[in-house]
């Protein structure tokens, strides 16, 4: 029975007992001369399986009698290396103890040993208990995850895509996964630099041959929030503007840039001992969007037809169908894969898109070349995972990715409620919850305030918050404004990008200075205070693959009026009052189809609703705020599709 609860002890609590050696030495040190044979060599080894190979060693003697007095003369502790996955340990004890402690189960100092570690040990039951609770929240299959992507935040981030990869790794990770995220390591010569301050040089050289010559690129590495950030270093990642280009427009060595990016990324799990010892070749890559897109065709291109990466999976992540990587076909000799492997990226442009008469269309298409190798793909919603199928929505890879639905999913992306929270929010100068929404009108005066815009809490306030392009349906918003600003509304909006509209924003501000801000750029804070402050979030986006902005507003208390589509299809419902016994359902408004008129249909019924009927006003607003986005859930569905990829065998031509 004494073997049983040791052994129990040390399961449960192995790192407490560690940390509590001097406790339990000094304990042993009382047993001198109570039955020293008790005690024989006896180890505790620990073993991590966690997908490549963290593990340490714990290796105890307590066997050296003392001379002369039968006892102890020391209590040796080595701890060769501390493993870092917490969850995933089992200690195995010799067979010596078991056997010991049935032959000595009676006597005095087996008794007096067991209690005294159980004492000690009881010191940290409610740690254990915490420790058992924390378990049910993991994963019980763990996989080296290997993130592979153009932006990661907080080191880099132009939209939804940063968020992405630079959120859902740590929730993985903190379920028991081991988990890298390779991105590139720019350098733009702004404060923006200074991300990057925490990553030191691996010392880890590798040469990749593409673009017609031997390339060199460094790894930097940054362990933060149990993730492994590894960045990867080449002049072409040093230069002012975004990840993708300046004020002149994209770079035109983009497919140079991110090839670079994915030949690295292969390289980078089997040559990096991060943590003493490489992610080896049983990955799960998640290759995200256009730019990581040669990742599961190096796989089988170029590694499995050696034997490497034999065991390991890739799945295409598509944020973004409307990006595709497609460069003219003479570059696919530049990507540095065999020659044979060109009817994987070849794409040609139906007749109508063509440049000229003699132009055959022809060209390479880096994002249809991951969804012919991958394993698995992804969207990041069930509603735009169909929408690509259409030939709306597919951009001309429809009957590609339909052939391929069997292995199509769609996973509604999570957001982070650490910094947005209504009750916590470092941005907002008044905080509320769901519980106590008297802090929601505050931060709403304190907008009107800080924008200098008439403080009026009975006027509905509409915010807009996103880039200024097509996608984003600000055409849409430009033609409605004119009646729109004949109600009694104020609008603010925040964004940059298209130069024209920048322009209509300032001189719209300047002729109705009472109802219309233009914000032109992007700043954090104010995008928290204007999530905060507005009644109402307008998206009239075309196409929205997740979209966070509507996200954040329900959990903010803010209403979003969307068009009907991708994502925002499937995270907001619409508001009926008749409901559940006329005490209503939903969380917001969609609208279908894209017209300037049904827009201000949806907004004049939210307005209408805020103005007249307080009551399911607040009952839509504690809805929303009660919606669960969280990335645990969303993690929860990945590990699902981590195992359905594992459950075919891999890509192989």
């Amino acid at each position: 029975m004494e073997a049983q609860q040791i052994s129990r002890i040390f399961t449960s609590k192995s790192l407490f007992f560690s940390s509590h050696l001097a406790k339990i030495s000094g304990n042993l040190g009382s047993l001198k001369g109570k039955n020293s044979s008790l005690f024989p060599v006896f180890g505790a080894r620990i073993s991590s399986n966690n997908g490549g190979g963290r593990f340490g060693s714990i290796r105890r003697s307590v066997n050296e009698k003392s001379k002369g007095s039968g006892g102890f003369n020391n209590f040796q502790d080595e701890i060769l290396r501390s493993f870092e996955d917490k969850n995933d340990v089992e200690v195995i004890f010799e067979k010596q103890i078991d056997q010991s402690m049935e032959k000595e189960s009676q006597s005095a100092g087996s008794k007096e040993f067991v209690e005294s570690i159980t004492n000690i040990m009881n010191e940290g039951t409610e740690g254990a208990m915490d420790a058992e609770e924390e378990e049910k929240h993991h994963t019980k299959v763990t996989h080296s995850v290997v993130f592979v992507t153009a932006e990661a935040a907080p080191y880099s981030k132009t939209g939804g895509l940063g968020d992405v990869c630079g959120s859902l790794p740590i929730t993985l990770a903190s379920r028991g996964h081991r988990v890298m995220v390779i991105s590139p390591r720019y350098l733009n010569g702004t404060p923006a630099d200074r991300n990057f301050d925490g990553a030191v040089d691996t010392e880890c050289k590798v040469k990749i041959s593409c673009f017609g010559s031997t390339q060199e690129v460094q790894f930097y590495h940054e362990y933060k929030a149990g993730v492994d950030w590894v960045f990867v270093d080449h002049p072409a990642y040093h230069r002012p503007g975004n990840p993708y280009g300046d004020v002149h427009g994209a770079y035109g060595d983009n497919q140079f840039r991110f090839a670079l990016l994915c030949h690295a990324a292969c390289e980078a799990p089997l040559v990096l001992p991060l943590g003493r010892f490489t992610y080896g070749e049983k990955c799960l890559f998640l290759a995200n969007d256009w730019h990581a897109g040669l990742v599961p065709v190096l796989l089988g291109a170029k590694y499995r037809s050696h034997g490497v990466y034999k065991d390991a999976r890739s799945i295409i992540v598509i944020h973004n169908l409307a990006h595709q990587g497609v460069e003219p076909a003479i570059t696919f000799k530049n990507l540095g894969l065999p020659a044979d492997w060109y009817g994987a990226l070849e794409w040609v442009f139906p007749t109508w898109a063509r440049t000229h008469a003699l132009d055959t269309g022809e060209a390479v298409n880096i994002l249809k070349g991951a969804i012919v190798t991958a394993d698995r793909i992804m969207t990041v919603s069930q509603g735009y995972a169909w929408e690509i199928t259409t030939v709306e929505g597919g951009y001309g890879l429809h009957e590609l990715i339909s052939s391929r639905r069997s292995v199509l999913n769609g996973i509604a992306n999570g957001i982070d409620v650490n910094e947005w929270d209504p009750s916590t929010d470092e941005h907002i100068d008044f905080h509320y919850s769901m519980d106590d929404l008297s802090g929601k009108a505050e931060c709403k005066a304190a907008l009107q305030k800080e924008l200098s815009l008439p403080i009026k809490p009975e006027c509905p306030m509409i915010g807009f918050i996103g880039r200024l392009d097509y996608q984003k349906g600000i055409d849409l918003i430009r033609a409605a404004m004119p009646e729109l600003l004949q109600d009694d509304v104020q609008f603010v909006m925040l964004g940059s990008g298209d130069k024209q509209t920048e322009d209509w924003m300032r001189k719209t501000e300047t002729a109705n200075r009472d109802k219309f801000i233009g914000w032109v750029g992007f700043n954090v804070p104010i995008s928290h205070r204007i999530t905060a402050g507005c009644d109402i979030l307008l998206m009239p986006s075309r196409f929205e693959p997740c979209g966070l902005n509507q996200l954040y507003a329900m959990r903010y208390g803010t209403i979003p009026v969307v068009h009907c589509t991708g994502g925002l299809r499937d995270t907001v419902e619409s508001f009926n009052p008749y409901a559940q016994e006329g005490s209503g359902q939903g969380t917001g408004w969609t609208f279908s189809p894209l017209t300037k008129e049904c827009m201000l249909e949806a907004l004049r019924t939210a307005i209408g609703t805020y103005n007249e009927h307080e009551s399911s006003w607040k009952g839509i607003m504690k809805r929303g705020m009660a919606q669960d986005y969280t990335w645990d859930n969303a993690a929860v569905k990945y590990e699902e599709v981590f195992e359905w990829a594992f459950a075919d065998p891999p890509y192989i031509r």
